[in-house]
């Protein structure tokens, strides 16, 4: 007697199993403007990153001694 074959089913991910459930309740409208507000939401924090970054680099700019004011 021959064993009957394995059949393995990858378990999606909670990503991918919230994306289905958000499809099965939101029209295609609603779905794509929750995108685009994360995808919103995520370009600010990294202007925000860059921005502070930036305002790093100018502080320590300000705070070191200028090669030009040697006396």
């Amino acid at each position: 007697m021959q064993a009957a074959p394995v059949r393995a089913t990858a378990i999606p991910s909670f990503a991918t199993a919230l994306r289905a459930v958000e499809s099965l309740l939101m029209s295609g409208g609603q779905r794509t403007a929750r995108r685009n507000a994360w995808t919103s939401v995520l370009e600010d924090r990294r202007r925000a990153r860059d921005r502070v970054e930036a305002q790093r680099v100018l502080d320590q700019t300000l705070a070191a001694p200028s090669l030009t004011t040697r006396p």
